[in-house]
């Protein structure tokens, strides 16, 4: 965003007026907007990656209604900036292919999910018992669960999608499940092994994982080798450690482009194993400088 065209307090004013939903307001600011030009893509772009969950999905609302967002430049303009969040990350790469997914519905879904855990918790509560209480919320009372029928159904791999029909693969359902978990103060990690994903949790002395994609099963870090040595994988103590975020990103494009291609989707599958390259570049830059 150049500062130069809009000033810090006119961009306070616009941030008060985005969390407007008056549909007076609303018409008024996409005039504005319009008016403003270019100044005005810079600074909803960049309400859009705020933390601010409910700011940055309004203003991913008009950037839409201007015509102004491209969905595939946003997501490529995230895995250059380094600054890797996941949801930010995993709502960008679903507007890849749906331009117009409802962020505030998946963000007020996932708020949902996250009250309903902490009105589950009662203190004092161990990592275990928050997680536990976790698991009746995502797989008992919102029935979320593997796919175990159309494993490389591309809609397992997009969050939005995942949402909506309760069902994904082990990498979304652990994103789903950190989200969640994110929400309902639970410090949890993501683990991405050779062959299986899952989450895991290091707060208590011993270490332990979870399996989202099995209901919430909870494994030692003994049984978690066990599953690696059966998969003809041998354990190194680096499998059992957290997983970058960008990782976690750039192996949920790895399997679109799997997926999308088996599903005959070619365009699809190129444009997600560009963006697996993309990511690659942009890591082996970072590391030379």
């Amino acid at each position: 965003m150049e500062a130069t065209q809009l000033t810090e307090s006119q961009q306070q004013a616009l941030i008060e007026l985005i969390d407007d939903p008056t549909p007076t307001v609303r018409q008024a600011l996409l005039e504005q907007f319009a008016k403003l030009g270019r100044p005005s893509v810079d600074f909803l772009q960049d309400q859009a990656r705020s933390a601010n969950r409910l700011l940055a999905a309004r203003a991913s609302w008009y950037l839409r209604e201007l015509k102004f967002s491209d969905p595939v430049a946003e997501f490529r303009d995230f895995i250059r900036s380094l600054n890797y969040e996941l949801e930010t990350g995993a709502l960008l790469l679903s507007r890849t292919v749906n331009p117009g997914l409802d962020i505030a519905g998946c963000c007020l879904l996932l708020d949902a999910m996250g009250a309903r855990v902490r009105e589950l918790i009662a203190a004092p509560a161990t990592a275990r018992e928050k997680c536990r209480a976790l698991n009746r919320v995502m797989f008992h009372e919102y029935g979320f669960r593997g796919d175990t029928e159309h494993y490389t159904d591309p809609r397992n791999s997009y969050l939005d999608q995942v949402l909506e029909r309760r069902k994904g693969l082990p990498i979304t359902l652990a994103i789903v499940y950190l989200l969640v978990a994110d929400r309902a103060g639970l410090k949890l990690e993501p683990v991405g092994m050779p062959g299986q994903f899952m989450i895991g949790c290091y707060e208590d002395a011993a270490p332990f994982f979870i399996d989202a994609f099995n209901q919430g099963l909870f494994l030692t870090a003994g049984e978690v080798c066990t599953q690696l040595r059966a998969n003809h994988h041998t354990p190194q103590l680096a499998d059992l450690a957290p997983t970058p975020v960008r990782e976690v990103l750039c192996r949920c494009c790895r399997n679109l482009a799997a997926h999308c291609l088996a599903a005959h989707e070619p365009q699809r599958a190129q444009l997600f194993a560009d963006f697996v390259a993309e990511f690659d570049a942009t890591h082996e830059r970072h590391a030379r400088s």
